[in-house]
C-alpha cells in the first residue's frame, strides 16, 4: 500500500513547469537530452551536514507518472495547449535515468543529491515532486538525527502527529524521523505503511475519566501489565502521581514477577522532578522502572536538562521534530547543469548569481567520498566531471574551490562513488532496502563523520572540493560571462 493510491500526483507541479514545457515542444526541444542536478545550499540549524531521505516516494512516483484523461482536459480548458501537446501528454512516460544518493547518506551543501538525466520536458515536469519529496524529508531526517545525539543512546520517540502540517507531513514524517535514527512513533498508519514502529499508552483524559488517579492506573495496570507506562503528572508528579504508580506497581505487576514498567512525565522541570521521581522509584525497589518525558523538547533541551543531571530513559520529542520547528525549509534546488548536443557530447551549463553561494557547478559530475583507511572517517567529498576517475591507491592533492590556495595532500584513502542509479532508460534498477536497514546505514553513516563535524554549534566545515578539470570549466563558464 502507498501512501498516494487515490490521487495522481503528476499534476502535482508548479504551472511554469507545464508552460515551459509547451515551450519545449513548440521548439523542438522535447527530446533534447539535459541533466538536472538536485542540492541545497546551507545546513539546517547551522548544523554540519544533512541526511537524504525521500527517495523511495520519488521512485514510486516515477513509476506512477502519466496524464489522465481528467488532467488532459482541465489542461486544454486552460486554453494555453495545442491539441498536439495534449496528445503527447497523453502518451507521457518517464523514460530518463536517475542517479542518487541512497537515503540515510550524509550529506553537504552544493553537492548532488539526485542527478536526472533525461529528455527536457521530462526532466522538466518532475522537479517540483523531487523537490518537495527530498527536501520535507530531508529536513525531518536531519533533525530527528540531531534530537538522537543529544540524547546520548538514550531511546528517543516520533511524537508529532498532531502539530504535523497536513497527514502526508505526519506520515511521512514519521518514517523521515525513524531513517534518522528516531526507535519509533506514536503514529499507527505510519507503521502501518512503513513498519516505523508504533507505540503509545495514555493521555490526561485516561486519569480524567476515572474517579481517581489510583483507580486509572490500577485498571490500566491490569489490561496491559506488560506494557506499564503510567502518566503521573495530571493532578501532582511528586506527592500523588508517583506515590500511586509505585502502589500499583507493588499490587499489580510484584505479584506477576513482572519488573518492566515506566513513568512518564509531561510538565514542570523536568530535570527536577526526574531526580525525584528517580529517587522514589529506587527508594521503593523498582530501580528498573524507566522514566520517559515528553513536552515541547528539542536538541538543545534535552541537551541542557541531560548536562543537568536529568535521570531519564526515554524521551517523547513532537512538534519540534515533526515541524522542524527551528529552521522549518530544506533548501533543496534543482538546476540544470549540462546538454548533450547531438553528437552526444555532454555541454555544461551554469548559472550565475550576484550571490556567490547560487552560483552552480556545472556538468554531469561524479560524486566522490574520501575515507581514511586507518580511521573509517569521511575525510572529504569530491567532484569531478563524469568521465574522470579518482585512483585511490595514490596519493592526491585537493583544493577548496572557493579558496584555492587552501589545498590539502590526501593519502591512505578509500574513494566511494556516492550515487547510484535508480532508473534507466525509465526503467527502475534500484531495490529499496528495508526502512530498518536504511536506519541501520544512516547511524553507521553518521559514525564515519568526526565530531567536529557534528557540533550543534559552529561545527567544522567539511569541504566538497571539485578536481581540478571540473574547477577549470566552472571558472571558465564564468570567465565567458565576463564574471571576475
Amino acid at each position: 500500500m502507498k501512501v498516494y493510491d487515490k490521487i495522481n500526483l503528476t499534476m502535482l507541479c508548479d504551472f511554469y513547469e507545464l508552460t515551459m514545457a509547451y515551450g519545449y515542444f513548440k521548439e523542438g526541444y522535447k527530446d533534447r537530452i539535459t541533466y538536472f542536478d538536485v542540492f541545497y545550499r546551507q545546513c539546517p540549524d547551522g548544523g554540519g551536514f544533512a541526511i537524504a531521505a525521500g527517495l523511495e516516494q520519488i521512485i514510486d512516483y516515477i513509476q506512477e507518472l502519466h496524464f489522465g484523461p481528467e488532467d488532459i482536459e482541465y489542461l486544454r480548458g486552460r486554453n494555453l495547449f495545442s491539441e498536439e501537446f495534449l496528445t503527447y501528454l497523453s502518451n507521457f512516460k518517464f523514460t530518463g535515468d536517475i542517479w542518487a544518493v541512497p537515503e540515510g547518506t550524509p550529506i553537504f551543501p552544493r553537492e548532488p543529491i539526485m542527478t536526472v538525466r533525461a529528455p527536457a520536458i521530462e526532466a522538466q515536469l518532475i522537479e517540483t515532486f523531487l523537490l518537495l519529496s527530498i527536501n520535507h524529508q530531508s529536513l525531518i531526517a536531519t533533525k530527528a538525527n540531531r534530537v538522537v545525539r543529544a540524547a546520548e543512546g538514550r531511546t528517543v520517540l516520533e511524537f508529532g502527529s498532531r502539530r504535523a502540517q497536513g497527514a502526508d507531513a505526519a506520515i511521512l514524517g514519521a518514517r523521515a524521523a525513524y531513517i534518522g535514527g528516531c526507535h519509533g512513533t506514536a503514529c499507527t498508519i505510519s507503521d502501518q505503511l512503513f513498519g516505523v514502529k508504533a507505540g503509545g499508552t495514555m493521555a490526561h483524559a485516561w486519569v480524567q475519566m476515572h474517579d481517581t488517579e489510583y483507580e486509572a492506573f490500577k485498571t490500566y495496570a491490569q489490561m496491559y501489565p506488560n506494557n506499564c507506562t503510567l502518566l503521573v503528572d495530571t493532578y501532582n508528579t511528586l506527592k500523588s502521581g508517583v506515590p500511586n504508580a509505585i502502589r500499583v506497581f507493588d499490587e499489580v505487576l510484584k505479584p506477576l514477577g513482572i519488573t518492566k514498567c515506566g513513568i512518564r512525565l509531561d510538565s514542570g522541570d523536568m530535570t527536577y522532578l526526574s531526580r525525584k521521581a528517580r529517587q522514589m522509584l529506587d527508594d521503593a525497589g523498582w530501580t528498573g522502572c524507566q522514566i520517559s518525558v515528553s513536552n515541547s523538547l528539542d536538541e538543545y533541551i534535552i541537551q541542557d536538562i541531560l548536562r543537568q543531571g536529568a535521570k531519564i530513559d526515554l524521551f517523547g520529542v513532537g512538534e519540534r521534530l515533526i515541524t522542524a520547528k527551528s529552521e522549518p525549509v530544506f533548501g533543496g534546488v534543482y538546476k540544470l547543469v549540462a546538454v548533450e548536443n547531438d553528437d552526444g557530447s555532454v555541454l555544461p551549463k551554469i548559472k550565475i548569481s550576484e550571490n556567490v553561494g547560487k552560483i552552480t557547478t556545472p556538468h554531469y559530475k561524479k560524486l566522490y567520498r574520501f575515507f581514511g583507511r586507518d580511521t573509517g572517517k569521511a575525510i572529504a567529498d569530491y567532484l569531478c566531471v563524469y568521465d574522470e576517475t579518482v585512483d585511490d591507491s595514490r596519493d592526491m592533492e585537493i583544493f577548496d574551490p572557493d579558496a584555492t590556495w587552501k589545498r590539502k595532500n590526501v593519502y591512505n584513502f578509500e574513494a566511494k562513488e556516492l550515487q547510484v542509479p535508480i532508473f534507466k532508460n525509465g526503467e527502475l534498477v534500484y531495490t529499496c532496502p528495508a526502512l530498518e536497514e536504511i536506519r541501520t546505514y544512516c547511524l553507521e553513516q553518521v559514525d564515519k563523520l568526526w565530531d567536529e563535524v557534528k557540533r550543534f554549534d559552529n561545527p567544522h566545515t567539511y569541504y566538497v572540493d571539485l578536481s581540478q578539470k571540473l574547477w577549470d570549466v566552472k571558472y571558465g563558464l564564468l570567465k565567458e560571462n565576463n564574471i571576475k
